[in-house]
């Protein structure tokens, strides 16, 4: 089984692209992340036309997460995060599918910082840890899939002497990744990869990709049981270097059946 999740950066700008994916990679499930498109707007016709049914919370402007399963419609069992009635942003959405609950989150990039940003980002990151925790006592099998807007680690950053006081490498958020994964995750990149260079992102701006100045800010977090299946992690680099493509590479996980 293959569990991906992709930062798509514009499903209706980049349709083509993501559709080209699909074909070539075939997830079992696929998370994608800012949509930048309103409900009404997401192309089902077309993604059920390529053999997926999906879920999605859409958003006009820079939100809206999805699911998506490969021969099935993943079935909806949570759509926002419960602790703040003020936040209206589409940032995650939960499905069950395959007889695993699948969370797809796209977490606040907090910029600039310190700032109302970035104290609503760990406002943020506080409530999806809430969620996670009741995840892993309830005992499914759960993956959190999504783009997480973090680097946790010196590793997964280029330079990290010139991000120290981003809002996607500051103690704050990397204590805060740290915090939950300690709850009982398993980074599945990291795991596979542990001492690995390996990067998800690549800026748009003075050729970060030929460079290969990249960030790992895309992750896929499993519960135990989850995590005793894995028997594969990487990214779809190569994806990120055609025309027109997203500013993150599709990252997937293979589980033993």
């Amino acid at each position: 089984m293959r569990i991906a999740t992709f930062n798509v950066n514009g499903i209706n700008g980049r349709l083509p692209q993501l559709l080209e994916w699909l074909a070539e990679t075939q997830p079992d499930v696929a998370c994608l992340q800012e949509l930048k498109a309103p409900q009404e707007r997401f192309p089902l016709s077309e993604i059920e036309a390529a053999g997926y049914g999906a879920i999605w919370h859409g958003q006009k402007g820079w939100n809206g997460v999805a699911i998506l399963a490969r021969g099935s419609t993943p079935i909806e069992t949570h759509r926002g995060l419960p602790g703040d009635p003020e936040d209206v942003q589409s940032r995650y959405i939960e499905a069950a599918v395959d007889g695993l609950i699948v969370g797809c989150l796209y977490l606040p990039n907090g910029n600039p910082a310190p700032g109302p940003k970035f104290d609503f980002k760990l406002r943020w990151f506080e409530r999806f840890s809430e969620r996670a925790a009741g995840l892993l006592k309830s005992g499914h099998p759960v993956v959190l899939a999504g783009d997480y807007n973090v680097m946790p680690t010196d590793l997964d950053v280029y330079k990290p002497e010139r991000w120290l006081d981003d809002a996607l490498f500051r103690p704050e958020v990397r204590a805060a990744y740290k915090a939950l994964v300690d709850q009982g995750w398993a980074d599945a990149l990291r795991q596979m990869h542990p001492g690995e260079r390996i990067y998800t992102f690549w800026d748009y701006f003075r050729n970060a990709y030929g460079r290969d100045a990249g960030l790992r800010i895309d992750h896929l977090l499993l519960s135990p049981t989850i995590a005793k299946r894995l028997v594969a992690a990487d990214v779809d680099r190569e994806f990120r270097g055609r025309e027109k493509a997203s500013d993150h590479a599709p990252t997937w996980i293979e589980l033993r059946d």
